[in-house]
């Protein structure tokens, strides 16, 4: 019995490496079929878990957007290009009127960058009161710091003068109007209340804010089109005529009498500005001056067969377009609430692009059937258009920047890029003063490229 148990487990052992092997053979075809199937999973876990890893690094790193940063400082060096190349180059200075040229989109993309920036300062707002004090003093500040620099404090480096004639200041301007639409905006955002409901669809989550816009654009319209013009007068200090009346200047007639007119003599912008601000106290220099009829010589001269509004002073950062301003920054917030309230890449990039579609239609349907795109009247279609180029303008950096992560440049070409740029802005210089200024913006313009390219951390969302 011994012996043959023996026998037998001795034939057992010897049959365990052949059935061991089929076996392993019958489980390798298994999982070789089953294979694809966990390499599938395996793939997905590890997608699934690098988005968890992105999404955990952005939530560490504070979502930090260098695209914008990037919008602002194009929009720096399209100012500083404009200003100085623009009498150069008058195809990218400001329109005469009518008409859009590079510089008319300057000031939108400023406007539209304190929008975008506002939805991501109220984020989250504690103290409302707090906010509406804080914003009101930043306003302020922007505002006294564009008195102050348009003016007329600054003299050139050539005069021997020195303070301001009170009576001649200019009261309103570039920096003005970015304070004043600033101002708006923030008071929308910390004011006007939104829904908080997840599952409605954006627009009506915000729905308080396009009513407010909405309003304001009527009241814009109804004094565009609604206010009577009448015949109106101004001297002229600067007059060559030889009627020159007992004080030393030119009494001159603008024949008006309308409703509604769009022209650069008899418009309601004009109109206000006179009445509210004072003839005194508006841009001497306007762009109208290089329109045709007014036939401007070389030397900057108005010719005395030019029709009397021709030597009128004209306020571009006036009153009533700065209403139509301060919607360009709202819808800057706008944006911004897409950026801060939508996480993913794509569904940004889709409610922007089509935003910005519908803004580039409607403005121009509008611009077809007779509303001008016109910058110093800031109209309707002017708005739209010029927030629709500024919302394609920051896609296409989004995409680039923060998308792509095309942040790395080779360091010869940015340092080359700045060293064109700043001796460009020093052979269109006159004075040194202006030399200083000019190449401090025009470094920190490029320069904002320059770093952002090359892995610098955005502005925090």
């Amino acid at each position: 019995m011994f012996n043959f148990g023996f026998l037998s487990f001795n034939h057992s052992v010897a049959h365990m490496p052949a059935f061991f092997s089929k076996s392993s053979l019958n489980c390798r075809r298994k999982m070789a079929d089953f294979q694809p199937l966990l390499s599938d999973h395996q793939q997905d876990d590890e997608e699934l878990q690098h988005q968890q890893h992105l999404i955990a690094a952005e939530k560490k790193i504070g979502c930090r957007i260098a695209s914008l940063d990037v919008f602002r400082g194009l929009s720096i060096f399209l100012m500083v290009l404009v200003d100085y190349a623009g009498s150069s180059l008058p195809v990218i200075a400001h329109a005469p009127w009518n008409g859009l040229h590079l510089a008319d989109f300057v000031m939108p993309m400023f406007l539209f960058t304190a929008g975008v920036s506002l939805a991501i300062v109220y984020k989250k707002i504690p103290n409302r009161y707090e906010a509406t004090w804080k914003a009101i003093a930043r306003a302020m500040k922007l505002f006294l710091l564009g008195v102050f620099l348009q003016g007329g404090y600054l003299h050139g480096i050539t005069s021997l003068t020195y303070g301001v004639d009170v009576e001649k200041i200019r009261l309103l301007g570039i920096l003005q109007r970015i304070a004043i639409g600033y101002i708006v905006a923030a008071l929308f955002e910390i004011w006007i209340p939104r829904k908080t409901y997840k599952k409605e669809p954006f627009f009506r989550v915000y729905i308080w804010h396009w009513c407010g816009v909405i309003l304001l654009l009527a009241i814009y319209m109804g004094l565009t089109y609604g206010l009577y013009v009448a015949d109106w007068q101004f001297k002229d200090l600067h007059s060559l005529s030889s009627l020159i009346s007992e004080n030393g200047s030119t009494i001159r007639t603008v024949t008006c009498s309308v409703r509604g007119d769009l022209g650069p003599a008899c418009n309601a912008a004009g109109m206000i500005d006179r009445y509210i601000l004072g003839i005194d106290h508006l841009y001497q220099k306007p762009a109208y001056r290089n329109l045709k009829e007014c036939n401007i010589s070389k030397s900057g001269q108005v010719s005395e067969s030019s029709p009397s509004w021709c030597y009128a002073p004209f306020e571009p950062e006036g009153i009533l377009s700065s209403l139509t301003a301060s919607l360009a920054c709202i819808i800057g917030l706008q944006y911004g609430h897409i950026l801060i309230e939508l996480q993913g890449h794509k569904d940004r990039l889709c409610n922007w692009s089509l935003l910005s579609a519908s803004f580039l239609i409607l403005g121009s349907i509008l611009a077809l059937i007779g509303i001008p795109l016109n910058k110093g009247l800031y109209t309707l279609s002017y708005l739209l258009v010029t927030s629709a180029a500024s919302g394609l303008t920051f896609c296409a950096l989004y995409l680039l920047v923060d998308v792509y992560r095309w942040r790395r440049t080779d360091s010869t070409g940015s340092l080359l890029t700045i060293t064109l740029s700043t001796g460009l802005y020093h052979t269109l210089c006159k004075s040194s003063v202006c030399t200083l200024v000019t190449v401090f913006l025009g470094f920190n313009g490029v320069s904002i490229f320059a770093i952002y390219w090359n892995g610098w951390r955005g502005v925090n969302t």
